[in-house]
């Protein structure tokens, strides 16, 4: 009869990836003050493993070193060890992140740090083999026997690294803010120089759908009106919908492709990655009206809906690579499966998707993926393209059945506030672009779902906790949910949003804001005190928190007219300026909104009984720089002051830099009057 397993201190994590690690013979602890007072009085080195519940070499190194009897008891023995889901706990991530660069180490997950009892790290790295691992293991101990002196001053050089603070890092200062079209050129030049031109998106393998930067290149174009931005960005999105990255059956987008095709997918499903490229995908379709832009924003919300929304509306963070023990095995196909299941269908079905019987992938595999546009392939058929449309639309429900029946992949049923707050956006940009009223119904109930489960005393919280002890949230929580709210007010005028997002941005400043770097902290002023307190500027996978703040700064200073807001905003990115002017890539957000400062905002004000009809069709449009506000009748919004509907008609008013054009009656004049000042895409 086999023993079961004894579980550890992990069992009662609310997490799911701490929770995979439970019954591990390793004494995992959470971190908390349990296991960082045991290493205290114990006088025990830490090991602080960090990971998520979608990364494949966090479930390798599990498997082949967190199972292994003999490396738990060399753990156990010597060590305090502590579980981390990066996801739940970023700053603690943040911060031992940055111990393993300023090691001179590259990082990734699973981030593996050796601390002293007093949580100040002096080794690390990421994934190691088992015997590699089990040797780092025996020698720490080893040295800490011996060597323990020059341990600690390790430790408390690493230590004083990380806690510099950013202006002396990176240099940032009083550096003067003039926003002008020539910087923006620059910002976009320096990117340009690693497009590539053929496969879209940057020169790299793995290449990674990076929506942040897509967004800004969109952004900066309605500005510099610039052909080869338009090009690579529309080249870039076809090609990711088309790759293997794209689900083609069930919808929706993995996290990154490993080569430089996008053909092979690391098979993770992220809800902040599929978030954001709905969201992009809608504004390209704004810009250029194409109909597979449209197909994938769609199949996407269905996805989310399907596979990541719970009962209550809330939206969860993730599903597994792997099912089975196998990455990748819930989306991929033999031949024979495919004939089996597309009948007449599977020959032109199967060059559709350039699949092989010997296999375009792994183990005799295919990954579906399609080389051309779908116009081009139904004429090469012989077929209409509705013909050919309604084949695919089969196969694809044929396909998805059978896979629904597979096993599946784990699911991260964590749902974090700043990750759904993306998801709102997302849907709300959807709506903005396709007018499907489901998007907006959608994105209002999970906002509702946010104010009455994800919050706590006016204050946001991490994740819905579910019974477990709650966690503060961060900024990436409140940025992302300020900007979410306001997305949404600009779309329902509907008060409740803004007052929310206007709470939580004071919330934001009382409780986040450093006046003497002019920055926001990661962290609040009553969150766990660590090792150092940090801030986030660079705009990765998702948007820096701080960039995301200076946005909401802008647009809610804007439309408010409230000078204080707009000061600090324009402040945190002349301090960022130097670097955006050459590192753009990593800094695109920011790029997004000095390429605001660079054209002052679009003020549109609609009053009268079709306000909402008006204010949807001027939404259809791609106008990123616009403060939009509308109304049945006059009201104490400064753009609404002294507004009123012109002799009973619906009335807009167009206001550039306090200067307003003659009211207008009807969406094409008006849409004529900032098309003369402001570029778009109509």
């Amino acid at each position: 009869m086999k023993k079961e397993k004894k579980p550890n201190h992990l069992i009662h994590s609310f997490s799911p990836y701490l929770k995979q690690h439970a019954h591990n013979p390793v004494n995992w602890y959470p971190w908390g003050n349990e296991a960082l007072q045991l290493a205290r009085e114990a006088d025990k080195p830490i090991i602080v493993s960090i990971g998520y519940s979608a990364c494949h070499w966090c479930h390798v190194m599990e498997r082949e070193s967190f199972e292994n009897e003999e490396i738990a008891r060399v753990m156990n023995d010597a060590f305090v060890c502590i579980k981390v889901d990066r996801e739940e706990r970023p700053d603690v991530d943040q911060i031992y992140m940055e111990a393993i660069q300023t090691m001179g180490l590259n990082g990734g997950w699973p981030l593996n740090v050796f601390t002293m009892p007093d949580q100040k790290p002096f080794y690390g790295g990421t994934y190691f083999q088992p015997g590699q691992w089990l040797h780092i293991l025996k020698s720490i101990s080893l040295a800490l026997r011996e060597k323990r002196n020059q341990l600690e001053a390790s430790a408390r050089e690493f230590t004083k690294a990380i806690a510099i603070t950013d202006t002396e890092k990176y240099g940032l200062g009083d550096h003067g803010f003039a926003a002008t079209a020539d910087d923006l050129k620059q910002m976009v030049l320096s990117m340009k120089a690693y497009f590539d031109r053929k496969e879209g998106g940057m020169k790299r393998a793995p290449k990674f759908p990076n929506p942040t930067i897509w967004n800004f290149l969109l952004t900066a174009n309605a500005v510099v009106d610039d052909s080869e931005i338009h090009d690579q960005v529309m080249l870039t999105l076809t090609k990711i919908s088309n790759g293997g990255i794209y689900d083609h059956v069930g919808g929706g987008f993995a996290r990154y492709s490993v080569d430089d095709k996008w053909f092979a997918p690391h098979f993770e499903k992220m809800l902040y990655d599929n978030g954001q490229l709905i969201s992009l995908y809608s504004k390209a379709y704004q810009v250029k009206k194409n109909d597979r832009f449209k197909e994938v924003v769609f199949e996407s919300v269905e996805f989310v809906q399907r596979e990541l929304m719970s009962p209550e509306y809330g939206f969860y963070s993730a599903l597994d690579a792997d099912s089975e023990g196998e990455e990748g095995n819930y989306y991929i196909w033999s031949e024979n499966e495919l004939e089996r299941v597309l009948g007449t269908d599977a020959a032109f079905l199967k060059s559709y998707f350039n699949t092989r019987p010997e296999g375009n992938w792994e183990r005799g595999l295919n990954i579906l993926h399609a080389t051309g546009s779908k116009e081009e392939f139904a004429k090469k058929q012989n077929l209409t393209f509705s013909e050919f449309s309604a084949k695919l639309s089969r196969a694809r429900s044929g396909l998805l059945k059978i896979r629904e029946g597979r096993a599946r992949p784990g699911l991260d049923n964590k749902i974090l506030t700043g990750w759904n707050a993306i998801m709102i956006k997302g849907l709300t940009d959807a709506y903005h672009a396709f007018g499907k009223s489901e998007f907006l119904d959608l994105a209002k109930k999970n906002a509702v779902f946010i104010l009455e489960k994800c919050m706590a005393d006016g204050a946001l919280l991490r994740s819905y906790a579910q019974g477990s002890k709650p966690l503060h949230g961060y900024l990436d929580d409140y940025a992302l949910v300020i900007d979410a709210f306001w997305t949404l007010y600009q779309t329902t005028f509907e008060s409740r949003w803004l007052t929310a997002a206007l709470d939580l941005t004071e919330f934001t400043l009382h409780h986040f804001y450093d006046p003497s770097e002019e920055l926001f902290y990661y962290t609040s002023d009553s969150s766990e005190q660590l090792i150092a307190r940090k801030k986030e500027l660079f705009d990765h996978v998702i948007p820096a928190s701080n960039s995301v703040m200076a946005q909401n700064l802008y647009f809610m200073g804007a439309f408010l007219e409230k000078q204080s807001y707009t000061d600090i905003s324009k402040t945190m990115v002349s301090k960022i300026l130097p670097m955006l002017k050459t590192e753009s890539r990593y800094l695109a957000n920011w790029g997004a909104l000095f390429s605001y400062f660079s054209h002052t905002p679009v003020e549109i004000a609609i009053v009268g009984k079709k306000y909402l009809e008006f204010a949807r069709e001027i939404q259809r449009f791609f106008i990123p720089n616009k403060v939009l506000v509308a109304s049945q009748e006059r009201n104490d919004y400064p753009l609404l002051k002294d507004r009123k509907a012109v002799n009973g008609k619906t009335t807009i008013y167009v206001c550039f830099n306090k200067s307003c054009k003659l009211p207008v009656h009807s969406v094409r004049e008006a849409l004529k009057q900032i098309k003369n000042y402001f570029p778009f895409q109509a």
